[in-house]
């Protein structure tokens, strides 16, 4: 998923997906480093509007100076579960033209060794989207007990050797203090024996950890629902996941959003409250050859797109 260059990954999709209209109010609401809000406000006219939003403060700090400088741009340091409060303190509820959501880890986070996403570069067992809050990795990880972290690893890693590995990692941090990424991914490694698949044998165990410690599931779902409140008739939302469990809520969500309340479905007269509030747009896009070719991180991107009713 990592390179050397940041791309944004499915841009012509997003861009259609979103129907930007010249003068419309847009909210891109993981800024990482800026590619999509870009293409997004070239396509404004002087009266449109880009809100970005990103709790990591080197993704703040690293903003090119034509987007900041731009009258038309905001910048806001924030977890993207406090949209409908950025948006109500703007006055815009209801104002939203179209919501953009691109998950997970960005590659500039991925490529950078201190910041402890990644195993394939040492460095200092972090994973926090926000360094200034909450635990790093190699904190959670010395006070977790072995249970927990056997049911992180399972739901969110999807382990296959989720008791195997968590058993190992307690047992390695009773010896020493687990506070490096390539210290975490050799324990795995020798716990898992060689049963990698066709990936590599920390893959799960890293994405568990770090969707574990950034609370990275339920930002979504708030977000998702808060969505509804913010945007406007005819709005479109727009999702890039990168792994199932990400993708799994996302179309849950957009497939409850479009179909009236159980109680009420197939009956002639709908109350307003329990009425279909999004239409999904198309079928899940996925990139092409050509942009996995340029860009490794879009193989396993999937888009939804879905438009308010």
């Amino acid at each position: 998923m990592g390179s050397d260059v940041h791309v944004p990954v499915l841009l012509g999709p997003v861009l259609e997906g979103l129907n930007i209209k010249p003068g419309g109010c847009y909210v891109d609401g993981t800024f990482g480093r800026g590619g999509h809000s870009r293409a997004i406000l070239n396509l404004l006219g002087d009266t449109g509007r880009l809100i970005a939003i990103d709790r990591d403060p080197e993704a703040i700090s690293s903003a090119p100076a034509s987007l900041v400088d731009d009258l038309r741009f905001e910048l806001v340091r924030a977890e993207i579960a406090q949209l409908e409060t950025i948006i109500r303190e703007r006055a815009l509820i209801g104002e939203v033209d179209g919501l953009l959501l691109d998950l997970g880890v960005s590659s500039p986070q991925l490529d950078e060794a201190q910041r402890g996403f990644s195993f394939l570069r040492d460095g200092p067992l972090d994973m926090r989207m926000d360094p200034e809050h909450g635990r790093s990795a190699s904190e959670w990880l010395a006070a977790v007990d072995e249970r927990e972290l056997r049911g992180v690893l399972k739901r969110y890693g999807e382990e296959t050797q989720a008791a195997r590995v968590a058993r190992a990692i307690v047992r390695a941090r009773a010896a020493s203090p687990i506070s490096r990424t390539a210290q975490l991914a050799r324990i795995v490694e020798e716990a898992r024996g060689g049963r990698s698949e066709k990936i590599h044998a920390a893959t799960r165990t890293f994405q568990a950890i770090r969707i574990a410690i950034n609370d990275e599931l339920r930002q979504l779902e708030a977000a998702l629902v808060q969505s509804l409140v913010v945007m406007k008739r005819g709005a479109r939302l727009c999702v890039i996941s990168f792994h199932s469990l990400e993708d799994r809520i996302v179309k849950r969500f957009m497939r409850d959003a479009s179909r009236e309340s159980e109680q009420f479905r197939g009956m002639p007269d709908v109350p307003e409250a329990h009425r279909a509030r999004l239409a999904i747009v198309g079928k899940p896009i996925t990139a092409n050859d050509q942009e996995v070719a340029t860009n490794r991180r879009a193989r396993s991107a999937r888009l939804r797109v879905a438009e308010r009713l």
